[in-house]
């Protein structure tokens, strides 16, 4: 007769999904197929059109092939275009929180704003506090107006200081780090963090803030505003060489790639994405890592949350005797399971009171969010899977499909209960965290209902360590 172990890993491997085992974990993806596919989850968190990233990559490649860049310099260069925005949602709560506004449409906006003060001021009293009450929304106007400067130093100090750190952490060299960093700079010195003029700026952050400025106006106008805008700009904002480069290139043909509607598909055949080479010291679990960071930041109450659901899916996991390779996937879909997170603003996440049905709708669209960026590169399709049922329940009143239990493998029941059990034993914006026992008591009163019995069983057994 099989051991009980035994018994708990010929189950879990018949459980964990449709795909056999060694066709999910011998899966060895493109990297920068990868890396395209996320890039899509910094779109989302910066209130941008899909594509903006991959968009502004093609660009910043373009502009560096008519700059005669070429190799590793020309690869450099188009990650740190497409990942550009990794430290985008270290600021979001913190922006919430001074403008009383919704972080996504703030953000997207305020991309759109003209190179003046006036318009800075106009943007200022447009998007503050609206849905606040008068004295509030005055009080935060004040505050804006009269620590300003401090105020924008501090938001892009700290999205530029953590995107290159995460880039750093992924492997990419420090070409990209950099470029990442000092994204805001400008040319004549008046941006951020460290008031960088001119050359003393790197070449691919310059690259890097006109392709995205690009991007935005084209995207929200046309490819004659984009164009105007660069050259307003030009000496201020951007490189000289640059904008006359990008006017230069700017043709009919140029807007008709940037604008194919399969961009993923036109990236696709760029050496940076063809080349594996250049990728080589990039890990696939440093990337996942660095995007499940991505997602933490978003709000103070999930930092490390990613990471914590991930450890406890494994301790399930391993209690339950699955195989190590198995244990690497469920992992991964740990690790990025929240992703579609990035996509909802903070007013939402972070609200201490009852949430609305807007509000509610906009929570249970992130299982959705987090399919589609994962589910659009082959390699992930497994762990899109868990993203996008990680809500849902065996009695089929979860979301976003209330999915019921012979539609749930195992690797997604583990990591349901793990989050769950993570989700209660931290603090929240509406309530202290739980002590353990009382958290394990509310796993165990939605046991066969909600959760795996199994999978429960198990958390109780590894909880006595934690």
């Amino acid at each position: 007769m099989a051991s009980p172990s035994r018994r708990n890993e010929q189950r879990a491997t018949a459980q964990f999904g449709h795909v056999p085992e060694p066709a999910i974990v011998d899966m060895a993806p493109n990297m920068g197929e990868v890396l395209v596919a996320l890039s899509r989850a910094l779109d989302i968190t910066e209130g941008q059109p899909p594509g903006h990233g991959m968009r502004a990559a093609l660009i910043g490649y373009r502009l560096g092939e008519a700059l005669g860049l070429s190799g590793t310099a020309l690869s450099n260069l188009f990650y740190t275009v497409l990942l550009k925005d990794l430290g985008c949602s270290s600021n979001a709560a913190r922006i919430c929180e001074l403008y009383l506004a919704d972080d996504l449409t703030f953000k997207h906006d305020f991309k759109l704003v003209s190179d003046s003060l006036p318009a800075a001021l106009r943007f200022v009293l447009d998007h503050t506090g609206l849905q606040a009450g008068l004295a509030a929304r005055f009080r935060a106007i004040i505050t804006i107006v009269r620590n300003g400067g401090e105020i924008v130093d501090e938001l892009i100090e700290t999205r530029c200081q953590r995107g290159a750190t995460i880039a750093a952490r992924m492997g990419f060299p420090e070409e990209v780090a950099t470029g990442i960093h000092d994204l805001d700079e400008h040319w004549d010195g008046s941006g951020r963090p460290s008031g960088l003029v001119g050359e003393a700026i790197a070449l691919n952050a310059r690259v890097a803030l006109l392709a995205q400025v690009v991007d935005v106006f084209r995207t929200s106008r046309d490819g004659e505003i984009a164009l105007r805008e660069a050259r307003a700009r030009r000496g201020t904002w951007f490189d000289p060489k640059l904008v006359d480069c990008l006017c230069a290139i700017a043709g009919p043909a140029f807007w008709q790639e940037i604008g194919a509607d399969d961009i993923a598909r036109v990236l696709s055949d760029l050496p940076p994405i063809r080349d594996a080479g250049y990728v080589r010291d990039v890990k696939i679990d440093d990337v996942i890592t660095g995007f499940a960071e991505v997602v933490d930041a978003k709000s103070p109450y999930t930092a490390g949350h990613s990471a914590r659901v991930a450890l406890y899916a494994d301790m399930i996991a391993a209690e339950m005797g699955l195989s190590q390779g198995s244990r690497t996937i469920l992992g991964r879909g740990a690790l990025l399971h929240d992703i579609g997170k990035l996509g909802v603003s903070n007013q939402v996440l972070d609200k201490p009171g009852r949430l609305d049905e807007a509000e509610w709708q906009a929570i249970r669209r992130h299982p959705v969010d987090g399919c589609n960026v994962l589910g659009s590169v082959d390699a992930f399709a497994y762990l899109a899977r868990i993203a996008e049922a990680h809500h849902e329940r065996l009695d089929g009143k979860g979301y976003p499909h209330g999915l019921r239990a012979p539609e749930l493998d195992l690797a997604t029941r583990i990591t349901s209960v793990a989050d769950v059990f993570d989700a209660l034993t931290a603090d929240r914006p509406y309530r202290d965290a739980m002590p353990l026992e009382k958290a394990m008591s509310i796993l165990e009163g939605d046991t066969g209902t909600a959760f795996d019995p199994d999978c429960v069983d198990a958390l109780r057994r590894v909880a006595r360590n934690l």
